[in-house]
């Protein structure tokens, strides 16, 4: 069998229900299965900002939640804590702002960044306490599962996995081979 054949494929294609960052008209898709404790996602995290400077229009990034709960505990919370600022308008400010302090995830953690992004708290907390997320979340992993995700960061440019490295000059290379 070809190379390509045996590659993993996304199952569920990037959609508007996904979030994502760039143009909706972009050539290139690269989407994310990530881990907001995981220290490879937030090392990842700094090369993809790096890289949507460089790419610009030509990439759009989306983000689905794989939280590794068995072994980072934070994980499930830090998701449904960046799915509930999406219910907000905010997705992409809690994302950046989670993998920015990794090393501070817990519930008074998530709800400080909620409070420093002008959040409606008293319904962010309802959304946490009441696992408003959860069901999202999960669709995300589960998605994940179907689509060969065992780890995090995975990558898939244009709905086939990345088996490379998440650095910057492997991520374009992958990009620009896809065109």
């Amino acid at each position: 069998m070809s190379a390509t054949l045996d590659t993993p494929r996304l199952t569920v294609p990037v959609s508007e229900r996904d979030h994502v960052r760039g143009q909706a008209t972009a050539p290139l898709t690269l989407l994310e299965y990530g881990d907001y404790e995981c220290p490879f996602c937030g090392a990842a995290h700094a090369v993809l900002k790096q890289l949507l400077e460089i790419m610009g229009d030509e990439v759009r990034l989306a983000f689905r939640n794989f939280p590794l709960a068995e072994i980072h505990p934070r994980a499930q919370l830090a998701a449904e804590a960046a799915e509930s600022a999406a219910l907000q308008g905010r997705f992409w400010e809690m994302h950046d702002t989670l993998f920015e302090h990794q090393d501070r995830l817990d519930v008074q953690d998530v709800i400080g960044y909620a409070a420093a992004l002008r959040l409606d708290l008293q319904r962010f907390g309802t959304d946490l306490s009441q696992h408003t997320c959860a069901p999202r979340v999960r669709e995300d992993f589960l998605s994940g599962i179907r689509s060969g995700v065992n780890g995090t960061p995975t990558f898939f440019v244009n709905g086939v996995r990345h088996n490379g490295s998440y650095d910057l000059g492997s991520l374009i290379a992958a990009l620009r081979s896809a065109l």
